[in-house]
């Protein structure tokens, strides 16, 4: 595990990067890296191979032309944030309204993905790393991603 800073603050540990379906919310793909990994590094592994729209934030700028994206040859259709600083510079009018609304729309498809980050942080209650060194969190982490399937898929046949 490494170090990185954020703003003017600084962490220690881990990221657990996800891929997860954006109907069932099921997560399929768990990739755990030392907090100093950017998450644009790790957009190919988190890829199955059948999507056809990916939805990301504002961090995955300018993935469509990383090489190893460009090597699937495959046309995918990237829905990515906007940084916030572009939309705050803009002038006020109808134009930053409608991009507005664009950036809330792309955030509503993103807020699913977020609920198994919820289920592992909140219900299980892991909100720090107990272990030392990433192979015994990575593996933590892959238990308790499948355990919120369990908790995802329980309430899909619920509902």
């Amino acid at each position: 595990m490494h170090q990185t800073k954020k703003g003017n603050q600084w962490y220690f540990g881990l990221k657990a990067h996800i891929g997860a379906d954006r109907d069932s919310t099921l997560v399929h793909t768990v990739i755990v890296t030392a907090a100093n990994v950017a998450d644009l590094t790790q957009t190919a592994r988190l890829l199955h191979g059948a999507e056809t729209q990916v939805h990301a934030d504002a961090g995955y700028t300018g993935v469509e032309k990383r090489p190893e994206i460009v090597a699937l040859a495959r046309p995918l259709d990237w829905q990515i944030a906007c940084k916030r600083g572009l939309i705050k510079a803009l002038a006020e009018g109808a134009q930053k309204e409608a991009i507005k609304a664009v950036e809330h729309a792309k955030a509503a498809v993103r807020a699913f993905v977020e609920h198994p980050f919820h289920i592992v942080k909140n219900l299980f209650r892991h909100r720090k790393t107990r272990y030392r060194g990433l192979a015994k969190n990575a593996h933590q982490l892959h238990t308790l991603f499948g355990l919120a399937n369990v908790v995802i898929a329980a309430r899909l046949a619920a509902a």
